[in-house]
């Protein structure tokens, strides 16, 4: 189902039991981060914060903190469900006869559904702000040691000047004052490619925050798609209709009509500011650096609207469940690119991009080598700091069981390989920023053509006949 918004969406949660609503006063100035941080850890609640210090509106964390409720926001399915969805999509071919073109018409009416529409009226513009005041919002300021308060859950929207492309990531925004933000823009991002594209041309570039859109919407912002696919049609693809925009106020760029706040605004070509700390989804502060600055020109909300934050930190928390979501259904795409894959898994542990866990079917010498370099060259799986590739009997899922192979299988000299080339912004290891190496590690059993000559030796398994018979008497044995 399509919810009409995140109102709709949190009513649903408070009926099924998976929100809790606090009456009591919290501030944001770290109280709701370390509430909403324990609450998280446990795998809790989404968490409703009625009175907030200082403010007016609402504030709505942990939306997305368990597998459930990322079911319910892909509208009942599960993960594996869409990438399976996405697979049979894309695996159309063009039909050579009239009755495989007859069989495809179903498909391509449904994709021409999922396209962004246009209204003239939206409930993120009944409240119209030209003299706009930041400080409206309930934002957070989550650590003791970060640099002020953080938007942490917006859809930021840019485009390209000369494609006219358009971009929606999830991009932190600093709250430098009431008219001005830091945007936290990672140099391999669209969005600043975007910028990169304006200030080559000397023009300002519009910029529209969309805060709380529908939780279909929401998640698309954090999704790693290939670039010049427009996330909004892959939000109406989760949804099953089409996300319906209206025109900012005072920018020519589109936002969903179903948001809560909307920010409208500029970035000037080469201007920038300090921006940070900001304790971050590795469990550090990310350090301070110059970013571009956003000049507000409108604020636009909802009579009712509900500010939604998500706090990051030390994993586990809400972040993960939205990682583990992304791991399952692009799943189905990287194996269209490099079907030997069995499975992949980037524990919460490793925050996503520094570990990733892949089991293969090893069909060549070198095959485990191949895949941790095709990996590297794959989009955001660029930022991969180590890889570790497995036999496809290993389960990658199974983090305990990864560990002992990863132990067992490797000779250190012979089967660790290194790679250097861009690392995420957020890696504070690595000598230069944005620039570093990247590890892979090949667990899978050596051939001989590997020039390994000695026995593999079996895993230990217990004969099934012994199995069965165990099975069959062990309630009476009175173990249970």
């Amino acid at each position: 189902m399509a919810y009409r918004d995140m109102n709709q969406f949190i009513e649903l949660l408070e009926r099924e039991g998976e929100l809790k609503r606090i009456s009591q006063p919290v501030s944001p100035i770290l109280e709701m981060t370390e509430i909403t941080d324990r609450v998280s850890k446990k795998g809790g609640p989404a968490l409703f914060f009625e009175e907030v210090e200082g403010h007016r509106f609402p504030v709505v964390t942990n939306l997305f903190g368990s597998d459930r409720r990322m079911r319910l926001c892909l509208g009942g399915r599960s993960p594996d469900e869409v990438g399976r969805e996405i697979k049979d999509l894309l695996e159309m071919e063009p039909p050579d006869t009239l009755w495989k073109g007859l069989k495809t018409l179903p498909k391509l009416h449904q994709l021409s559904k999922f396209f962004p529409r246009k209204v003239e009226k939206a409930p993120c513009q009944e409240i119209v702000l030209k003299e706009p005041d930041l400080g409206l919002l309930p934002t957070l300021q989550c650590w003791p040691e970060d640099g002020g308060r953080f938007i942490t859950f917006p859809m930021v929207i840019s485009k390209d000047l000369e494609t006219g492309r358009r971009n929606v990531g999830m991009y932190r925004l600093q709250v430098f004052d009431s008219k001005t933000l830091g945007v936290h823009w990672h140099p391999q991002k669209g969005g600043a490619q975007h910028l990169r594209v304006a200030e080559r041309r000397g023009e300002r570039l519009e910029v529209a925050v969309a805060i709380g859109p529908d939780p279909a919407s929401l998640y698309t912002a954090t999704a790693p798609l290939l670039e010049g696919i427009d996330e909004l049609i892959f939000a109406g693809f989760l949804r099953g209709e089409p996300v319906e925009m209206v025109k900012c106020t005072t920018l020519s760029l589109e936002v969903p009509a179903c948001s809560q706040f909307v920010i409208e605004g500029y970035i000037e070509p080469g201007e920038r500011r300090m921006e940070g700390p900001f304790g971050d989804h590795t469990g550090f502060y990310s350090l301070q650096d110059l970013y571009p600055v956003m000049h507000v020109t409108a604020l636009t909300h909802r009579k009712d609207a509900i500010y939604p934050a998500t706090v990051v930190g030390i994993p586990p928390m809400e972040d993960s469940f939205l990682g583990r979501a992304t791991e399952r259904i692009f799943l189905p795409l990287i194996k269209m690119q490099m079907p030997e894959i069995i499975d992949i898994h980037m524990p919460a542990e490793g925050v996503f991009h520094n570990l990733v866990l892949v089991s293969i079917d090893k069909r060549y010498p070198g095959h485990a080598r191949k895949i941790g370099h095709a990996i590297w060259g794959m989009g955001q799986m660029m930022f991969s700091k180590i890889i570790v590739i497995f036999d496809r009997e290993v389960d990658v899922q199974n983090l305990s069981e990864c560990l002992w192979i990863l132990g067992a299988n490797i000779d250190p000299k012979r089967d660790v390989f290194f790679s250097d080339g861009p690392v995420d912004a957020l890696d504070h290891a690595s000598p230069l920023p944005h620039y570093g190496s990247k590890m892979g590690i090949d667990a899978t059993q050596k051939w001989p053509e590997e020039g390994f000559n000695r026995p593999w030796p079996k895993r230990i398994e217990m004969d099934p006949v012994v199995k069965k018979k165990i099975d069959g008497i062990w309630k009476s044995l009175g173990l249970e």
